[in-house]
């Protein structure tokens, strides 16, 4: 390992190169990602709603369930909820 001022040139290096490598296959994930909404889309899904329920389910139910909450208190405050407590 060559040490260069104080810093491990070989080290850093290969911190370097793995987070190439890493950006690399995060890119290609991102394509892969991509084509299967594209594969949704084509074969009649909303993709914008699909997208919602992804980041839904990453979430905890409990934190779901209090972001619901809050929501549907926006909603009544804004008056935009139906009688039923749905959005209109």
């Amino acid at each position: 390992m060559v040490d260069t001022g104080g810093v491990a040139a070989d080290q850093l290096r290969a911190f370097i190169e793995r987070v190439e490598r890493l950006e690399e296959e995060k890119k290609v994930i991102a394509d892969d990602i991509k084509d299967v909404y594209a594969e949704a889309k084509g074969n009649g899904f909303d993709v914008k709603v699909m997208r919602k329920i992804v980041s839904m389910r990453k979430r905890k139910p409990h934190e779901r369930e209090e972001e619901e909450a809050v929501m549907d208190l926006y909603l009544h405050a804004l008056g935009m909820a139906g009688p039923s407590g749905d959005p209109e």
